[in-house]
């Protein structure tokens, strides 16, 4: 589900998490984004829009906000944020698995069933290990990559 920035605003006032014009505009960017953005591409997009740079270090303490208050959601994979998908949605937030493809970028959020949580965890309690986050992150190829690369394949065998 594609929100915008005015859904996302209730959603916050109504949850007394704090937008200031920086973290909205950082959060802005992300929304409009169709693929994941690094700290340094939210940088360079927020400073051509704004007359004030935003720095480095402001951007990382604003992901960090955002993340905190789980607006979006930092993929360790590739070092980049995306807006969580479920960002306004009034249920509960369920455990996620990211699907990130190594073409272009995209990512798409999908949820991962309990049971399929509960297995993970029995796995690697049963090796001695406590899950932290079960947060899950697969390399991919969209469709669109997917064809493509099929495309090349079936060139380069010719």
């Amino acid at each position: 589900m594609k929100f915008d920035i005015y859904q996302v605003e209730q959603y916050c006032e109504k949850h007394g998490i704090r937008l200031t014009e920086r973290r909205k505009q950082v959060l802005g960017e992300l929304l409009r984004s169709e693929k994941a953005l690094s700290a340094y591409e939210l940088i360079d997009d927020c400073n051509k829009k704004s007359k004030k740079n935003i720095s480095a270090m402001s951007i990382y303490r604003i992901l960090d906000y955002l993340e905190s208050q789980r607006l979006i959601h930092k993929l360790n994979l590739t070092n980049k944020y995306v807006v969580c998908s479920h960002i306004a949605c009034e249920h509960g937030h369920v455990t996620s698995q990211f699907l990130i493809c190594g073409g272009c970028s995209k990512v798409e959020e999908v949820n991962v069933s309990p049971s399929a949580i509960s297995a993970l965890e029995a796995s690697v309690e049963a090796v001695g290990f406590c899950l932290t986050s079960p947060h899950l992150e697969l390399k991919c190829l969209c469709g669109p990559c997917s064809k493509e690369q099929l495309n090349k394949e079936s060139v380069n065998k010719r």
